[in-house]
């Protein structure tokens, strides 16, 4: 994805040019127009394609398993929401402005490259080429889920699986023909070099009793073979950590976990411009949202309710209101469901559109929460899964967020099973955080909200 986003930049301002070129060629050489700004328009205009192509799921890793439409109609909204873009840049800095017959030209130019472009990384991905040979140390449960997880990676990484290693005392849970049984006089790295591996995949659920090949994937890796760990390859191929397989060491450890200064001063400078972004544009909606309520349901306008923060700290977070005031009339704390009963008509709308969530921008100004971090629990419910579900209270070591990893990957959860699968995702939002990161967190809300209307 890197690659071909490096790839289209190029095309992007190398089509601006072309289209400048063509539009002012005068029949012995290229003039191109005078102006002051036209590598800074270059760059704008390609920066602006590329934050819609970004918003619309054009980057996603595994872009190709939607790609039931071309290409061409693909980029048709992608392109629209571009041309909105510039011309608002355009009425802001009127000086990068280029003219809308060099406009059209650049569009059609850097449309044509781009699909070229996408066609030619889409084959080259199916190349036999850049395929990865995999052998995988184990033949239990564990190995036999991180295969079928390889196979279905074929969307956007092609795996060969050369087959698994069996280790003693464990049982064979994978196909028999799949084996690669160690000969007497053989090794590790004989048998990978000889199957042309170049990943050998440690997923043995039990390391113990002396039967863990530890020197011969020491010499794997000596050898250049990349040695990975289950916990690694589910983490790298899913974006989220497994929680029943993670050892405390692999965490201790392992990299990622960045809480350092400057990460944390590039956070909170990231929050307050988002959040006093979408409070300035955001401000009509609320006011309608709040006359709504109050006209179906009277007040109280705003929700408040404790959550539980950084390092286990309660506060209460600022929501608009959404459900009937005797939602809770019994006194025990219940999940909120997808189709819950207690929520109002105008309330259902909000929640679709996540408007319900925007008051929690004064939570972010006031330093209580992040833009983009795990969702905030209610006491009540951390006080259970703390109990029950392993490395919880990992989630904490941060500041929660009013979007985050798990609600864009996963969405609601009403359980318990449900909590544990969206940890697995907070706990990768806590393990890779970057500014990075957090912007795809953004892009990926923006789609939800736009294009999907829900959570």
């Amino acid at each position: 994805m890197f690659s071909l986003l490096f790839l289209e930049v190029l095309i992007l301002i190398g089509s601006f040019y072309a289209g400048a070129g063509l539009r002012f060629f005068d029949g012995d050489a290229f003039a191109l127009p005078k102006l002051d700004h036209f590598f800074m328009s270059a760059c704008v205009f390609a920066a602006a394609i590329v934050f819609s192509m970004s918003a619309l799921g054009m980057y996603q890793i595994n872009f190709k398993a939607g790609m039931r439409m071309p290409f061409f109609l693909q980029l048709m909204p992608s392109f629209a929401m571009a041309f909105g873009i510039l011309t608002l840049v355009f009425y802001i800095a009127p000086d990068l402005h280029f003219g809308r017959g060099i406009l059209a030209l650049v569009f059609t130019i850097s449309g044509t490259g781009i699909v070229l472009a996408r066609l030619m990384v889409l084959k080259t991905s199916e190349s036999s080429i850049l395929e990865s040979r995999l052998i995988f140390i184990g033949c239990g449960a564990l190995a036999k889920e991180c295969g079928e997880l390889a196979k279905r990676a074929g969307n956007y990484r092609k795996y060969h699986i050369a087959g698994y290693v069996p280790v003693p005392s464990e049982e064979v849970c994978v196909p028999e023909d799949g084996l690669l049984k160690l000969e007497p006089g053989r090794s590790l790295v004989q048998l990978a070099n000889q199957h042309r591996v170049s990943e050998v995949v440690v997923s043995v659920q039990n390391r113990r009793g002396g039967t863990f090949p530890i020197k011969e994937l020491l010499e794997c890796k000596l050898y250049g073979i990349h040695v990975t760990d289950s916990t690694t390859f589910f983490e790298r191929e899913t974006c989220q950590i497994r929680v029943d397989s993670v050892q405390p060491s692999w965490l201790v450890f392992g990299g990622g976990f960045d809480q350092s200064f400057v990460r944390a001063f590039m956070k909170r400078m990231f929050d307050v411009a988002v959040s006093l972004l979408l409070l300035l544009v955001s401000l009509p909606v609320m006011l309608l949202t709040a006359l709504a309520i109050y006209i179906e349901d009277r007040a109280p306008i705003f929700y408040s309710q404790e959550r539980v923060g950084k390092d286990g700290q309660v506060f209460r977070v600022l929501k608009f209101r959404s459900m009937f005031t005797n939602a809770e009339k019994g006194g025990t704390p219940q999940w909120a469901a997808k189709n819950d009963p207690r929520i109002t008509r105008v309330g259902n709308i909000i929640r679709k559109l996540r408007i319900d969530e925007l008051p929690q921008v004064i939570n972010v100004l006031k330093g209580e929460m992040s833009f983009v971090g795990p969702r905030p629990e209610r006491p009540y419910f951390v006080d259970q899964l703390t109990e029950r579900v392993p490395y919880y209270n990992v989630r904490h070591s941060i500041k929660p967020g009013i979007t985050g990893w798990a609600q864009v990957r996963y969405g609601y959860g009403d359980s318990v099973e449900d909590a544990v699968q969206k940890l697995q995702y907070d706990l990768y939002y806590v393990k890779n955080n970057s500014l990075f990161l957090d912007v795809l967190v953004l892009i990926d809300t923006f789609k939800v909200v736009v294009f999907r209307g829900g959570r």
